[in-house]
């Protein structure tokens, strides 16, 4: 009888970071050849496969770790990681939802910097979830965690930046303040759900050194 094939809790993570990677490439794919919200529906067609993707790779994460004797981290640790990467790929792509159901009429120019930081961070986040079934040796594991949380900071600047820009520039035209708010702030929730992966993993590896 052969053996059961052991679920690989580590390359489910590093699939998930990858897909987040993707889809911040598609936002920023979706940014800059914005021409009308109308036009968004075939790119929002391609996040929702990868969303759909993701979540198929935590359902089994979730229905495995309930049935494994042993698992290489705490179950505990195992859930909470595997949520807080599948909700950067749900926020990304909620952020072009978001350009979809708003029918923005223009691309604000400050969508590209914020997507491209978010990219980053997912980046980062990725190269450290490749590193991350070594954290014990690792040398570079701490670094790459730093990096992260570089990126999320970076990402709070930018958003008290632009939301005072359209406080301030945009402040004769309400619906577009209001707007663009809340879409600033889903990009910025994006960043937050990588410093959140971070920080799991960083406390994952304090538990066990």
């Amino acid at each position: 009888m052969s053996k059961k094939h052991k679920f690989d809790y580590f390359d489910a993570f590093e699939k998930q970071s990858a897909m987040a990677v993707k889809e911040a490439e598609l936002l920023i794919e979706a940014i800059e050849n914005f021409t009308e919200a109308e036009d968004l529906r075939g790119i929002m067609d391609r996040a929702h496969q990868i969303e759909h993707e993701g979540d198929e790779v935590n359902h089994a994460i979730f229905k495995t770790v309930a049935t494994d004797f042993i698992t290489p981290i705490e179950r505990e640790d195992i859930i909470e990681l595997s949520q807080y990467l599948d909700n950067i790929i749900d926020y990304i792509e909620d952020v072009m939802q978001r350009f979809y159901m708003y029918d923005v009429h223009f691309m604000h120019h400050d969508a590209e910097e914020f997507a491209c930081l978010i990219k980053k961070s997912c980046v980062a986040l990725d190269k450290a979830m490749v590193d991350f079934r070594n954290f014990k040796k690792s040398k570079t594991f701490k670094q790459l965690i730093v990096d992260v949380n570089t990126y999320e900071e970076e990402a709070d600047r930018l958003y008290l930046k632009v939301i005072r820009k359209l406080h301030t520039e945009d402040n004769d035209n309400p619906m577009r303040v209001l707007v663009w708010s809340q879409i600033f702030d889903r990009m910025e929730k994006c960043c937050d759900a990588c410093e959140h992966v971070a920080d799991t993993m960083s406390t994952i590896l304090l538990k066990n050194v």
